[in-house]
């Protein structure tokens, strides 16, 4: 077997989970993220056969008997993940039953997965079923999002208009928009439920007064879907309140579209 420690799919999580840190984001054991794997991926690294132990998932997630998870651990530090992967990371695959992790690495302190794993998992199921490429689902709170919850209508339409109007890109990097939840008490299927059904129709969900939860194809793709809107929000946080004398026009935004080969959200633009 290979050193798992040099597997392309760990060094990545490691980087990606520093980078959120530093950035910011994942202050404490704020955060987690939950990246699909194949077989193949993992084959030369772990036997898959040796299962450490199982652990409940608290829920049903029979569309994902036999997928493969690299997730953050409960209560575990992103800042520290580089310096012990074993002890804040677990990488499993959930049992036939749907029900069961079956932990194959990780969490080597006897830990367990993020507490937020419903919200993971259900928004894993919608994900494959819009895009079956997506395989990366990433939680934190980005200070500008967040602050920007405090001050914004959180009517979804307002809330993505405002922030393609901040930056040229944003249209482009998400043209379809960001989804809002109201706040709601974190770690339960209730909120795993409610962000999975936004999960159809955007690839960014905003948790008021929390922060944000993103979806992409890989590790890069959902970190840079975050960054985009961040770096928006922070943009708009700067500006609210002064007198707006210029502003990406709704003419602009649809020359973008075209420019770029993207549809923007149906019915966002006028």
């Amino acid at each position: 077997m290979k050193d798992i420690m040099t597997a392309p799919f760990l060094v990545e999580m490691i980087r990606t989970v520093t980078n959120m840190y530093n950035h910011g984001w994942d202050e404490r054991n704020g955060g987690n993220i939950s990246l699909m794997l194949e077989e193949d991926e993992i084959t030369d690294y772990l036997d898959i056969h040796h299962v450490c132990r199982e652990i409940p998932i608290g829920f049903e997630a029979p569309d994902l008997a036999g997928r493969y998870f690299l997730v953050t651990g409960t209560g575990k530090y992103f800042k520290n993940v580089q310096y012990d992967p074993e002890k804040n990371l677990g990488l499993f695959r959930i049992a036939k039953d749907g029900c069961t992790a079956e932990l194959l690495w990780g969490y080597s302190d006897g830990g367990r997965f993020t507490s937020e794993l419903p919200a993971h998992l259900m928004s894993h199921m919608e994900r494959l079923a819009v895009d079956s490429k997506n395989c990366v689902v990433m939680h934190c709170h980005p200070a500008n999002l967040l602050a920007m919850t405090y001050v914004h209508d959180l009517d979804e339409k307002a809330f993505t208009r405002t922030l393609w109007q901040m930056c040229t890109e944003c249209i482009v990097v998400f043209p379809d928009g960001v989804n809002v939840l109201p706040w709601m008490l974190c770690g339960t299927n209730e909120i795993g439920r409610a962000t999975a059904e936004k999960m159809r129709t955007a690839r960014l969900v905003v948790w008021a007064q929390h922060g944000i939860y993103g979806a992409g194809k890989d590790l890069d793709e959902t970190f840079g879907l975050i960054e985009t809107a961040e770096k928006a929000a922070e943009i708009y946080m700067k500006i609210a309140g002064l007198p707006l004398k210029n502003t990406i026009t709704d003419a602009q935004l649809h020359e973008l579209e075209q420019h770029f080969d993207v549809v923007a959200r149906e019915g966002y633009l006028s």
